[in-house]
This record gives structure tokens, sequence and C-alpha cells, in this order.
């Protein structure tokens, strides 16, 4: 479908912590978005699954998004399932047919992240063969790769200076991971994670020439006419 974004993370908040902005921007301007994780984040040190899939919907509703999809995969344990989640991804691919896909950049200190980048390259790739699986072949017109931790350099930027605040305001549902309570473990999550993350986001924007940017990475050369 034209004008659709799906955005593939390994845990509910990914998405949100690498491209938010970049979802509420172009839902914004027509575009449809739906979230797809492929775990249930059920080995975080804080939080219940329960408390994660509410805090997910609330932050898709934010962001203007569709209702995330859940693959239920055994958190850490991706790889050991490798062909059966190419296979969810590839028909959730051509039953929603989005014009771009986006997966975690593949270098990132969290295994899984790096792990869903590649399991989301392979789905993008398998999903445009005719003869593998069944359902019509279609593959999305580019795949590009969101930040979630650390500072690589982006091939490209979005201006997210007009969302920045829906984006933070999404990621303030996710109050199990980014909020410390008596009962909480200390984590990077909840120790100014937050913080961080709209001091890179407004370091990418000023590096691109806006107030706040995200950036994205791309396998495949870019085309620009001046």
């Amino acid at each position: 479908m034209k004008n659709k974004i799906i955005s593939v993370g390994a845990h509910p908040d990914d998405v949100e912590i690498g491209m938010g902005g970049t979802i509420a921007k172009y839902i914004n301007e027509g575009w449809s978005a739906k979230l797809v994780h492929l775990t249930k984040a059920e080995l975080s040190s804080n939080g219940t699954v329960e408390e994660r899939e509410t805090e997910s919907r609330n932050a898709c509703e934010i962001l203007g998004a569709e209702p995330p999809i859940s693959l239920s995969y055994a958190d850490r344990g991706l790889m050991q399932k490798r062909e059966e989640i190419i296979s969810d991804l590839v028909q959730i691919i051509r039953r929603e047919q989005p014009e771009i896909l986006f997966a975690p950049f593949y270098i990132d200190r969290h295994p899984d992240h790096g792990h869903c980048s590649e399991l989301v390259k392979e789905a993008y790739f398998s999903s445009g063969i005719q003869k593998y699986g069944y359902g019509k072949a279609y593959r999305p017109s580019a795949l590009y790769f969101y930040q979630i931790n650390g500072m690589g350099t982006p091939d490209f930027a979005v201006d997210i200076s007009t969302s920045v605040d829906k984006k933070y305001k999404a990621l303030e549902c996710f109050s199990s991971q980014f909020q410390q309570s008596k009962d909480s473990i200390k984590t990077p999550l909840n120790e100014s994670y937050l913080e961080d993350l709209k001091s890179r986001d407004r370091l990418t924007g000023k590096e691109a020439g806006v107030s706040f940017a995200e950036g994205f990475k791309s396998e495949s050369l870019l085309l620009h006419n001046f």
C-alpha cells in the first residue's frame, strides 16, 4: 500500500525510541503506520508483559499508529526460531504491503536488536520471491534502519521538529521502563535515558540544520536529484 510504513522491533518501545517522531510526522502527513514486535519483552528487568502490552497500545494511539502486532517469540531466543520469524514477517509484508519497511540498525549493544535487524532484512528479500512461502510476492520499495542505542553516523535524517513532543509523550507511556519506583530495578533505561535520547535527537537535528531529527541507515545508495 502506498504511503504505509511498517516498523519492526524486537521489543515494545524499540520503534518509538528510534523513530517515534518520524512515525508521528508521516502519519500527520497522511501516511499510515503499523508497529510489529517480535517478542513481548518478558525478560525485561521491570514491568510485566501485560503492562508492556498496554503501554505499547497507548503509545501507538498517541503517535496515531494502528494497534501493534506482537509475534510473541521468546525474548533472547529469536535466532532459535529464525525461519518461523522470517516466514511470519513475510506474510505481514505481503498482507500489509507497506511502501517502506524499517528495522533496528544492526550494530547495537543489545543482541536482540541486531538479530531483529537481520531477520527483517531476510524477510524483506524473501517477500519478493514468488516461490517463497505462499501468497503473492511483494517487496517494499525501501528498507531503512533506525537507531536505538549509540550515536552512529546516519546516512540520512528526518526532521521531527514538529513531532518531537508527540514522540516523547508516547515514550512516557512506557513508565515501567523509563521511570524509577521504590520497587523497580535500576537499568540504563530509567537512569536519564530519555534525556540522553532527546539530546541525540537535538544533536542530529543541529547537524541537519533543524531543531530535532532522527537518523537512519540505508544499505543501498540513496539517489538525490538537485
